[in-house]
């Protein structure tokens, strides 16, 4: 968790900021906030199909934008420190996108999303890519099997 102190304050009346001496309060942030925002910046990038395996793909796919939910199996997992942030996260990708120039790019997403939103410092976000969405597999795969049954008279290629 991050915690941070607050030291001044700004007037909105008269655009002057008032510097106080004291703390004013502490603004906490948990890792499941940073997991959520990591998350979000993930699926608003464009060529990842899904983020997250198993139940955890599927948890997402019903709540929503809920990457922080618990588990050890969590889409997006975070450590969160004074001032620092490490990130991991678990992704599907599109067929065809050049998964370097993707994971470049959800970095630069996930680093501004979380570095603008909590003033952590991101340090650190490792991608593990378990897939390739090909699109219409499923109907290429039905056509294949209607070929094989056709050519059942001829040996197996493999065995």
């Amino acid at each position: 968790m991050a915690d941070t102190e607050l030291s001044g304050v700004s007037n909105a009346t008269d655009g002057r900021s008032k510097e106080s001496g004291d703390a004013r309060g502490r603004t906490t942030i948990t890792d499941s906030v940073v997991a959520t925002i990591a998350g979000i910046a993930v699926r608003e990038t464009e060529g990842v199909h899904s983020v997250g395996r198993g139940a955890s793909k599927a948890l997402g796919a019903v709540t929503g934008r809920m990457s922080g939910s618990s588990g050890a199996r969590r889409a997006v997992q975070v450590e969160v420190g004074e001032k620092q942030a490490a990130i991991d996260l678990d992704i599907e990708v599109e067929y065809g996108i050049p998964i370097r120039e993707l994971a470049g790019l959800i970095r630069t997403h996930v680093t501004d999303a979380v570095e603008t939103m909590t003033g952590l410092e991101v340090v650190e976000i490792n991608i593990v890519v378990f897939a390739v969405h090909v699109p219409d597999g499923d109907e290429e795969d039905e056509g294949s099997e209607d070929r094989s049954a056709q050519s059942s008279g001829s040996e197996p290629r493999v065995q």
